[in-house]
């Protein structure tokens, strides 16, 4: 069962900072999509997407930020992660999307 995602965005003069709070999975990945959509749409900046409170991510959400990666790369900006925890960063590193994303400890 899944505890619900939180979306918080952010916008700064340099970036749009997107603050993830709880799962994204089957559950919360339909929304999870829309509002990251709506944020990359409105924003030409690059995207820093904190994980901090993030306590899950599934295949279904790794699939979102690549779409959203490739959104923002169309404005040659860059996608961020900040604050990830070691078992999500262990799915960026075996999935290869550590490569990708600019994962900052």
């Amino acid at each position: 069962m899944s505890d619900g995602l939180k979306i918080r965005k952010e916008m700064l003069e340099h970036s749009t900072n997107v603050y993830l709070s709880g799962e994204v999975d089957i559950y919360t990945s339909k929304s999870f999509k829309e509002e990251l959509n709506n944020i990359v749409d409105s924003t030409k900046l690059d995207l820093v997407i904190d994980f901090k409170d993030l306590s899950y991510i599934d295949s279904t959400g790794l699939g979102i930020l690549v779409g959203a990666l490739k959104k923002v790369k169309q404005n040659n900006k860059e996608v961020y992660i900040t604050n990830i925890k070691d078992s999500i960063k262990k799915l960026f590193v075996i999935t290869g999307l550590d490569k990708l994303f600019i994962i900052k400890e």
